[in-house]
């Protein structure tokens, strides 16, 4: 989808943290929000150019930074207040249970992520003894997992290739690989070759490739209405997208921008997510008692990364959901 897009990763990050070092204009107020160049984050800038955030009493600096592994740090070492990224990634770097915090869920994998294959291979079991080209340790590696296992096979059960998802899909183009874990375009390229074609794609499970907001508990507990106030702020940016989807667009592309500065470009992207709204939270989260499909999804992130040894602490969904701020 979009967590390793670009080869100057270090060098975009390098230079987000040492911004962050110094303090913004707004002052020590300023709700610092991470992200890296994805569609999926535009309300954020709707929220922040129609007044959504200072309408709800917040002052919000968003700061790209493309790679998960600057941003967590970055957060842990409190120079970032939030982090948009997505469910499977927050988990990776937590070194206590409970550390962190999912707030309000921002967008899901609607068609956007997917597998193109051999046309000879037609269900995932097919996968078996093939080549397979997928990001690893990216949500592409946590999606082929969690399909895998629904197919009664283990990603050692593939040849894996380790290449990130554009060049995945490059490489399934170009012939080198029998399959790729890749996002759009390259579905489209993979399935319009005379020997390959679309083998799954995330519409079929939705909430598993989720973006949410994550944020520290030290913030929640010490911050909780600016806090709430981002949820609903937020949550006044998917309405406005929704009610005004052209001029949202021309926003987002140009808040966002890198590759996605173009509002047509924007616009075609989006075909591919559905963003949360206030009501689509409250089902996504559901409550501790009734939990809703984060829950499930946040515990399948949990048995892929357990079972690569990824995790450097054991916990549970309830350690890191905090179900309050959505349904308040």
């Amino acid at each position: 989808m979009r967590k390793y897009l670009g080869l100057l990763l270090g060098l975009v990050g390098g230079v987000a943290l040492g911004a962050l070092a110094s303090p913004t204009s707004s002052g020590a107020e300023t709700i610092k929000i991470a992200h890296s160049t994805w569609v999926g984050y535009g309300p954020l800038y709707v929220a922040r150019d129609k007044g959504f955030f200072k309408n709800h009493g917040v002052d919000v600096e968003l700061i790209v930074m493309e790679d998960p592994k600057d941003r967590f740090p970055a957060m842990l070492a409190n120079k970032i207040d939030m982090i948009a990224s997505t469910v499977d990634t927050g988990i990776l770097y937590l070194k206590k249970p409970d550390q962190f915090k999912y707030v309000v869920a921002i967008d899901d994998s609607n068609g956007g992520d997917g597998i193109v294959a051999l046309k000879d291979v037609t269900s995932i079991g097919g996968l078996k003894g093939k080549s397979v080209a997928v990001s690893e340790g990216s949500v592409s590696e946590f999606y082929l997992n969690v399909l895998l296992g629904k197919a009664g096979l283990k990603e050692s059960d593939l040849k894996t290739v380790n290449m990130a998802a554009p060049e995945a899909g490059a490489a399934f183009v170009a012939k080198k690989v029998d399959a790729a874990v890749t996002w759009e375009p390259w579905l489209s390229r993979g399935k319009q070759t005379d020997f390959g074609h679309l083998l799954v794609d995330s519409s079929s499970t939705p909430g598993l490739i989720t973006d949410i907001i994550t944020t520290t508990s030290d913030y929640v507990d010490k911050h909780p209405k600016e806090t709430k106030a981002v949820v609903d702020a937020w949550n006044e940016a998917v309405a406005y997208v929704r009610a005004h989807p052209d001029e949202s667009n021309e926003i987002m592309a140009k808040g966002v921008g890198g590759w996605l500065k173009d509002p047509k470009v924007f616009g075609e992207t989006l075909t591919g997510i559905k963003f949360y709204g206030a009501e689509d939270n409250k089902t996504f989260f559901g409550t501790k008692e009734k939990p809703g499909p984060l829950k499930n999804t946040v515990q399948e992130a949990i048995d892929v990364w357990s079972s690569h040894g990824k995790l450097q602490v054991k916990l549970t969904p309830d350690d890191i959901i905090d179900y309050k701020f959505v349904n308040g």
